[in-house]
């Protein structure tokens, strides 16, 4: 493979992974602008994460689970638009009250 070749793959598989475990979220009301569709369920086994809200940006490391919700957009990791259709998601999650759950789950 050519050295030219070879680097989109690599830029496009770091570009996957900052996305895929980000954790500092920015609430946007515009779906086309969203990294993240995300549905809520009222179900643990349904989710494909479980989702403690932390207060503490510190907190909210990569891959914990742990979102901190930041008031700007460019301070996120991702954008997410909430839908009410779970076919519509591209991350279905659950709330929890416990850090200890927090995670991927699927």
């Amino acid at each position: 493979m050519q050295p030219k070749k070879l680097c989109l793959p690599i830029i496009l598989f770091f570009i996957f992974i900052s996305f895929a475990y980000s954790q500092k979220v920015y609430i946007t009301e515009w779906k086309s602008e969203a990294d993240q569709i995300v549905y809520v369920t009222k179900w643990k086994s349904e989710a494909d994460m479980i989702v403690y809200m932390t207060e503490w940006k510190s907190e909210a490391k990569r891959n914990s689970g742990m979102w901190y919700y930041t008031e700007w957009k460019s301070e996120a990791d991702w954008k997410i638009y909430f839908t009410e259709w779970k076919s519509e998601a591209t991350l279905v999650i659950y709330y929890t009250t416990w850090k200890s759950e927090a995670g991927w789950k699927k």
